[in-house]
């Protein structure tokens, strides 16, 4: 009896951890809905909050070497993601109060509404020849330097954000959030803020920010080409075709320095049927990038297209996203079960075999008692 009475109470934690674990595909898609519908929080960003956090912990830990990045590194992510498993395992047997702190997360690391609408704003602009406006409002999107940019080469800059961004701020934390739930969904916004933050080439960051830049590079490799794939399949979407993305994507993919960025635009290329790439002025410097694609340079009318994508692209990682945590869910029902039956069954048999041994010691002894009346 107290045997399966541990085995109740270790059936019913089981059974609370795993509704815990599929309240994370009902958080995930709360969250995508929630910035699907109103975009990124207005006032007191969490994001901004640990971008400035990050900014502290860099001043007191930098020093011009990959050692003192790596230090940084690991606090600045190692501790979003030890608060998330600490509210893992505080949530481990409330499933609603897990939903919602998956929702919160999925919401605050998501940036899918906010890229569209950037997006939109500058085919406004760029629809209305507007290029004094179009200008100062790339570096919404990306870091290059606008001041000699005409409308091709504006709309290019824009196209090759929204691919690159479609991954950093959509598929990339639902896909991580899938695999690990809030570690992951808090542990991968914390890298890529950080490579956004120090991962450049810059004098200052050339060997301290290396870290955080190889970190999210490998963090990135599965859901770059996710967003690839995805791109791809919606490529019917903007009147554009699956085999024609596909072989762009499979020509170029590996053309572009980045082992992640040519994943992403290369399948917009194709999708779209523009080529990208081409020069690159930065603040201070210059880069040549491969061309992407064998169609004609962007244009305004492309932008809304690409938005369009990359809306798709998040609804199928979503989508992946429940499903990868369900199927954890559906994984810890499954060894739960089997650590329980072996226990029960364990117990079983031990308690079979004291009883025979009992039964079997009784026996004995009530022979002997017999044979010494005698």
């Amino acid at each position: 009896m107290v045997g399966m009475g541990r085995a109740g109470r270790a059936l019913t934690a089981t059974r609370g951890a795993q509704a815990a674990i599929a309240a994370d595909a009902v958080g995930l898609l709360a969250g995508y809905a929630l910035d699907a519908l109103l975009g990124d929080p207005r006032r007191f960003h969490p994001v901004a909050g640990f971008g400035q956090a990050a900014g502290a912990l860099e001043s007191r830990l930098y020093a011009p070497n990959r050692r003192a990045g790596l230090a940084f590194t690991a606090v600045a992510v190692g501790v979003p993601v030890a608060a998330g498993l600490a509210a893992s395992v505080l949530t481990r047997r409330q499933p609603v109060a897990r939903a919602a702190l998956v929702a919160a997360a999925t919401w605050t690391v998501l940036g899918g509404r906010t890229l569209r609408r950037e997006s939109a704003v500058m085919a406004g602009h760029l629809a209305n020849a507007d290029l004094v406006a179009a200008r100062g409002r790339l570096n919404h999107l990306c870091g290059r330097d606008p001041s000699a940019l005409d409308e091709p080469e504006l709309a290019r800059a824009t196209v090759e954000s929204v691919a690159e961004n479609t991954s950093d701020a959509v598929v990339a934390p639902l896909l991580w959030g899938g695999l690990a739930g809030l570690p992951g969904l808090l542990g991968y916004r914390a890298a890529n803020t950080l490579d956004a933050m120090v991962g450049h080439r810059s004098p200052r960051y050339a060997r301290f920010g290396t870290p955080a830049a190889r970190l999210d590079d490998l963090l990135n490799l599965l859901p770059s080409r996710l967003t690839g794939l995805l791109t791809i399949a919606a490529a019917p979407l903007v009147r554009g075709e699956r085999a024609e993305a596909l072989r762009v994507w499979r020509r170029d993919r590996n053309d572009h320095p980045s082992p992640n960025a040519g994943q992403c635009e290369s399948a917009m290329a194709g999708a779209l049927g523009v080529r990208l790439g081409g020069r690159n002025v930065y603040f201070g410097r210059t880069e040549t990038r491969p061309f992407l694609g064998d169609g004609p340079r962007p244009s305004a009318s492309h932008l809304r297209r690409a938005g369009l994508l990359s809306a798709a692209a998040g609804v199928g990682a979503a989508a992946l996203a429940a499903g990868l945590a369900l199927t954890r869910s559906a994984f810890g029902r499954s060894v739960g079960r089997s650590v329980l039956g072996r226990s029960v069954l364990g117990r079983s048999v031990l308690g079979r075999s004291v009883l025979g041994r009992s039964v079997l010691g009784r026996s004995v002894l009530g022979r002997r008692a017999r044979a010494g009346a005698r």
